[in-house]
C-alpha cells in the first residue's frame, strides 16, 4: 500500500488550494480515506475521512463548510479541496488508509501548506 500527498503551497488567506493523495496497493470498495494536518509545535489533529463503503464523509468541526472530499475512483485518487483557507490552516497535510475512520493503518508523506495573513 502507498500513498503520496501533493498539491500545498504558499497561499493567501481566503484563497484556496487542492490536495491529492495519489494511492496504490488497495481497493477503495471496502477502505477509507483521510487526510490529517499537523501545525508547527502542535499534534496532529484529523481533517476529513471519507468511507467508500458507504460513501459517509466526515469533516472536522474546523473545516466543516470550507473542506471537501471528492475521489476519482479510475486513477485511485482523493482530493481534498480547502477553499477559504485561513492562517490557522497552516500544516503539513498527510493522508492515510484503512477501514475505518479514524484509524489508519497506512499513511504517506506529506504536503506542506502555508497561509499568509
Amino acid at each position: 500500500v502507498q500513498l503520496q500527498a501533493f498539491g500545498g503551497g504558499l497561499v493567501q488567506a481566503g484563497g484556496s488550494l487542492r490536495l491529492s493523495c495519489a494511492t496504490s496497493g488497495f481497493s477503495f470498495d471496502d477502505s477509507v480515506v483521510g487526510w490529517y494536518r499537523q501545525a508547527p509545535g502542535k499534534q496532529r489533529e484529523g481533517v476529513a475521512c471519507i468511507n467508500f463503503s458507504d460513501d459517509i464523509k466526515a469533516y472536522a468541526d474546523a473545516v466543516k463548510g470550507r473542506f471537501r472530499l471528492s475521489s476519482d475512483n479510475a486513477t485511485n485518487t482523493v482530493y481534498l479541496q480547502m477553499n477559504n483557507l485561513k492562517p490557522e490552516d497552516t500544516a503539513v497535510y498527510y493522508c492515510a488508509a484503512g477501514t475505518e475512520c479514524p484509524y489508519y493503518d497506512y499513511w504517506g508523506q506529506g504536503t506542506l501548506v502555508t497561509v499568509s495573513s
